[in-house]
C-alpha cells in the first residue's frame, strides 16, 4: 500500500507505472546501458552516498529514454520506501516525481498567453504550479524531454529555477532529451549548465526506434 500510494503521486505515465529495470521492455535493446544502470541503482540504498544525476539522450525518438527514466524512478521509490521502513520511520509522501516538460509548457501557455478564458487560465495555473513545486521538492525527479529551445523566456525561467534549486541542494535528477548535453547551453545559462553537467553522467541511447516492438 505504501508503494502504490507513492507511485500514484509520482505522476509516472500509466504505461510505465511499476516498471523496473529487470522487466523493462528496453532491456534487450540496450544491454550495455542496462548493465550500467543496474550498478547505478545500487547507490539508491547506500547510506551517505550522493546519488548522481543522469542525462539520457539520443537524437532519434523511441530508443528507450522515457521508458528507462521511468524504470529508474520506480527503482528509487522502491529503495526509498524500503530504507525508511527498515529504519522504522514512515517514508516521505512523494519521494520521486515525473515531470513531462512538454505537458508543463502546454499548461504554461494555457494561462500565460492573452485572451484565455479566466476559468481555463486559473485551472491551468493551479496545475502548473503544483507540478513545479513537486518537481522542485521531490528527492528524485525525472525531467522528460528537456530540450525546449522554442520556449518563452517566462517558461524557460521557471524551468531554470526548478533545476537550479535541485542542483543547489544536490537532489538527483534524470533528464531525457533529444539534444546532446553540450547543446543545453542553448537552454540554460552558462553557470547553471556547468553545475548541471558537473553533477550529471551523460548516457547515449544508440540504435533505431523500438516503438511498436513490445
Amino acid at each position: 500500500m505504501l508503494l502504490e500510494s507513492r507511485e500514484k503521486v509520482a505522476n509516472v505515465p500509466a504505461d510505465y507505472r511499476f516498471a523496473t529495470l529487470s522487466d523493462s521492455i528496453m532491456r534487450n535493446a540496450q544491454p550495455e546501458i542496462y548493465a550500467l544502470l543496474e550498478r547505478y541503482v545500487t547507490t539508491f540504498s547506500q547510506r551517505g552516498h550522493q546519488v548522481k544525476s543522469l542525462y539520457l539522450w539520443s537524437q532519434a525518438p523511441g530508443t528507450g529514454k522515457t521508458t528507462t527514466a521511468s524504470a529508474l524512478l520506480n527503482e528509487y521509490i522502491i529503495a526509498a520506501v524500503n530504507s525508511h521502513i527498515s529504519d522504522g520511520v514512515r517514508p516521505p509522501e512523494q519521494p520521486a516525481y515525473f515531470l513531462d516538460v512538454n505537458e508543463l509548457q502546454t499548461l504554461y501557455n494555457e494561462f500565460a498567453r492573452p485572451h484565455v478564458p479566466p476559468e481555463i487560465a486559473e485551472r491551468s495555473a493551479s496545475h502548473y504550479y503544483a507540478k513545479v513545486q513537486a518537481a522542485k521538492k521531490a528527492m528524485f525527479t525525472v525531467f522528460d524531454d528537456i530540450g525546449v529551445r522554442s520556449a518563452t523566456d517566462g517558461f524557460r525561467g521557471d524551468l531554470h529555477n526548478i533545476i537550479n534549486e535541485r542542483v543547489a541542494n544536490n537532489r538527483p535528477s534524470i533528464y531525457t532529451s533529444n539534444l546532446a548535453i553540450e547543446e543545453m547551453t542553448h537552454v540554460f545559462d552558462a553557470r547553471l549548465f556547468d553545475r548541471m553537467r558537473d553533477q550529471c553522467q551523460a548516457v547515449h541511447f544508440a540504435g533505431e526506434s523500438q516503438r511498436g516492438k513490445r
